[in-house]
Formats: C-alpha cells, sequence, structure tokens
C-alpha cells in the first residue's frame, strides 16, 4: 500500500498565484517532463496524495486547487465554468514556463482536461492525456443523489446543511466495496471541502453538470480526431462513471485505449493507487 501524505503536511508545501483577483493553491515537485494533474469534485489536488511521491520521482508534477475547491479563494456569488478552469490550468503553467506537457484528470478534471484537448487537437503543446473515471459522455453520466439536489432549486439550502456524514454516506456509495474510504480520508476529504466555507458554494461550482451537454459534441470531436495520445484508467464499480461509460468510450472513440480496474470505485488514485501508477507508466512508457 502506498503511503500517502497527511492533509496538514500537503497543505504547507503549497504555493500561491493569482489568476484575476483570485488566489489559487498550487504544488509543483520532481524533474523531467512537466505532468499536469488535475482534481475532480468536491475535493482538491490532495486527492492525488499517494500518487505525488512516485510520479514526482519521474516527472515534473504540476497540480492546483481549482477555483471554489480546495485551499483556494472559493467567491461566493461566482459564476464558476469549466471553461475558466482551463483558462487557470493554462496560466498556471504560463506561470511555470512550461511549454510542452502531459495530462492526467479525474472527474470534473475530465471536463476541464476535454476543454484543454478541444484547444490544443493537434498536441502543440499537451502531449498525452490520460482520463481517469469521470463524466466523459453527458449521455452515461449517472449523478449521486446529492448532486442532483444541489443542481435544483433548493442546491444553496443543501449546500448550506452538507456535513461530514452526509459526505461519508456519499463517498461510501461511490468507492469499491472492498475500498471504502478510511476516516482519516475521510476527514482530509471534509477538511478541503469547508475551508474557505466551500459549502456555500457548492451549488455554483455543480453547474458543469449543465455546461457539459453544451459543449459534448466538440470534446467528443476532439477525441476521436486528436493525435494526442490517449488512454482511460476507470474503476468498474464506479455507479457515476464505471464500467457503462468505458463501454460507451469504446464506442465512439477509435482505437480506444482502456483499462478496467475490477472491484474499485470512482476514486482509483484513493482506492488502488498502485494500480493507477502501473497502468499510467505503461501509458507513458508506450507514448513514449
Amino acid at each position: 500500500m502506498f503511503e500517502g501524505i497527511a492533509l496538514e503536511d500537503w497543505a504547507a508545501s503549497s504555493r500561491e498565484f493569482l489568476f484575476g483577483r483570485h488566489r489559487l493553491r498550487y504544488w509543483e515537485a520532481g524533474e523531467g517532463e512537466p505532468l499536469l494533474l488535475i482534481h475532480g469534485f468536491p475535493s482538491g489536488a490532495w486527492d492525488w496524495n499517494y500518487l505525488w511521491p512516485a510520479l514526482t520521482q519521474r516527472y515534473r508534477v504540476i497540480a492546483c486547487d481549482m477555483l471554489g475547491f480546495g485551499f483556494s479563494d472559493k467567491p461566493r456569488g461566482h459564476a464558476y465554468s469549466l471553461l475558466e478552469q482551463a483558462d487557470i490550468q493554462q496560466a498556471l503553467l504560463d506561470h511555470l514556463g512550461v511549454v510542452q506537457y502531459h495530462l492526467l484528470a479525474h472527474d470534473y478534471g475530465d471536463s476541464v482536461a476535454q476543454e484543454m484537448l478541444a484547444r490544443d487537437p493537434q498536441g502543440e503543446s499537451l502531449r498525452s492525456l490520460c482520463f481517469l473515471n469521470g463524466g466523459l459522455f453527458p449521455e452515461t453520466h449517472r449523478p449521486v443523489l446529492l448532486q442532483r439536489l444541489l443542481m435544483s432549486p433548493i442546491g444553496p439550502l443543501i449546500g448550506r446543511r452538507f456535513s461530514r456524514e452526509r459526505m461519508g454516506r456519499t463517498f461510501g456509495r461511490i468507492f469499491g466495496i472492498n475500498t471504502q474510504p478510511t476516516e482519516q480520508e475521510l476527514d482530509a476529504f471534509w477538511a478541503m471541502m469547508i475551508t474557505n466555507n466551500g459549502p456555500a458554494v457548492m451549488h455554483r461550482l455543480i453547474r458543469y453538470m449543465a455546461e457539459r451537454p453544451v459543449h459534448r459534441d466538440r470534446w467528443v470531436a476532439a477525441m476521436q480526431q486528436t493525435v494526442v495520445p490517449l488512454r482511460v484508467i476507470d474503476g468498474a464499480e464506479d455507479p457515476i462513471s464505471g464500467m457503462h461509460m468505458v463501454e460507451r468510450y469504446r464506442e465512439l472513440i477509435p482505437e480506444a485505449d482502456t483499462v478496467l480496474l475490477r472491484g474499485i470505485g470512482h476514486y482509483p488514485q484513493v482506492e488502488a493507487p498502485e494500480l493507477v501508477l502501473e497502468h499510467y507508466l505503461a501509458f507513458r512508457n508506450r507514448v513514449g
């Protein structure tokens, strides 16, 4: 089992950059080819903590808490957008002087990665892209009850009443039966979410679910036509975007490169980091 990084140590190692007037926290370590990690909803970049030591031994690894997430600013009343989050990722790369990079994304981060791919389908900057579990196709996305409630007219109330207990129940349903989150992991997820009063903006962040259908055809066309090497590593037991999403991916994407992790749920980088690392490194070795 991989040894993780305690959240307080993770937070202490962060740096800060400005996007407009918003302060965002980011992490950078290692040497070699730049590898950008993009986290999912509703947590933050700490999601990658189990993989971080191994990846930073091989690559220059970069990750940030996106706007509204983790230890970054969470402005009230902000119109959060997947397109803006892609702008933020590019701004971070520019801030660090990165011209060419590889990308590993999860969940909400998959949609941000799809937008970045659509902007660079010829791979002038983006050299490879690996997706973990996420809503790559709106027609296969199966949101949990919490997500549906946040999208509803009572979304602001649901966010304000969100609790550690409710979060734990939700995460328990989307992790694998035999790879359930520990209490320490749940504490860390909760700490990221409540920092800077995160529950107050969850109903605004969740609007990404309405954005996905708007951009769906452009994003899917980019995946179908790109020269950028793609791979999906997916926890098969994920009720949100598990095996059923991979089946759709295989229908739509030519020469689909997919890996199904049996018994693993929505957070493979937390549930089975050793398997994710194995299959990610094999992908990178293949693409050169």
